[in-house]
């Protein structure tokens, strides 16, 4: 199954304490999970590594999202939008938003 959301696209999150706030996906963790960059931050308690050079503390970082609540940002509508997929004529699949049905990416 071809996902409808890839790596480094801008995405809106559609619910939790994040709503409403816009980021690029960092990393698809799974079929039903993701990482936006800024949204849904976490407090994390980290012990020091002085191997790895790393300082303990509290850090902030993103913490995973469930992937029905995101949607893709229209930068044309400047909206979250549908994805859907449709065949180009060199028989290349391709996805577009559903309001406008501008390509996404067309590589």
């Amino acid at each position: 199954m071809a996902c409808k959301i890839k790596k480094n696209d801008m995405v809106v999150l559609l619910a939790g304490k994040s709503k409403g706030q816009q980021g690029k996906v960092l990393k698809i963790l799974s079929e039903k999970k993701i990482l936006v960059e800024g949204a849904n931050l976490v407090k994390k308690h980290v012990k020091p590594n002085p191997q790895l050079n790393q300082q303990g503390g509290i850090m902030e970082r993103e913490a995973p999202v469930d992937i029905s609540n995101v949607a893709i940002y229209n930068p044309i509508t400047k909206k979250a939008d549908r994805v859907g997929f449709k065949v180009l004529d060199d028989g290349r699949k391709a996805r577009y938003f559903k309001s406008n049905g501008e390509l996404i990416d067309a590589k």
